[in-house]
């Protein structure tokens, strides 16, 4: 009987011990995720690479041209549920600081202009939108995930980068930083 009581315990411990190893070892990705999603970018603190696009309407957008305004540059796509869930931020953002120098600018990474365009006028966007590619997510620092945002300096130098679902509230708290320093 104690015999069987002893190898009971020992399973027992065992199986807790595996499970506290599996929780260490999950807690670890985590960690380790989280770290990646918040490590420093490369381009912090430099200037935004440049580019020079034609926006929706087929104007020539000139991202030098914004120099002397903050930018919110956002690479997002039509599929991409948290780039819908900004975009009506951002539109009030452009109206309620766009006298004070703000300036939004949406860089689509979808590979079909069509859907951007319907989107565009379906929700009466209030800045420009350009379509993106690879070559413009490379200079960007290598756009792996939507919705990707740049805030840039009334220079031109990346300031912040939001990458993922991002509380656009602390977003707002950098942007108003910028634009009243």
């Amino acid at each position: 009987m104690k015999k069987a009581a002893n190898k009971n315990i020992r399973r027992r411990t065992f199986a807790l011990r595996i499970s506290v190893v599996g929780q260490l070892l999950c807690l670890c990705l985590c960690v380790t995720a989280a770290q990646a999603s918040f490590a420093a970018s490369p381009l912090l603190h430099k200037q935004a690479p440049e580019f020079v696009r034609l926006d929706l309407q087929n104007r020539k957008l000139d991202l030098r041209a914004y120099r002397g305004k903050v930018v919110l540059l956002d690479f997002w796509a039509t599929w991409c549920a948290p780039c819908m869930a900004e975009m009506p931020r951002f539109m009030a953002w452009q109206k309620q600081y766009g006298a004070s120098g703000l300036q939004v600018i949406g860089i689509s990474m979808d590979d079909d202009p069509a859907p951007v365009r319907k989107l565009y006028e379906k929700l009466k966007l209030n800045y420009p939108v350009v379509m993106g590619d690879e070559r413009l997510g490379e200079l960007y620092g290598g756009v792996m995930g939507l919705p990707v945002t740049f805030l840039l300096d009334r220079n031109g130098r990346i300031q912040e980068q939001f990458t993922g679902e991002t509380d656009l509230n602390a977003m707002e708290g950098k942007l108003k930083a910028l634009l009243h320093p």
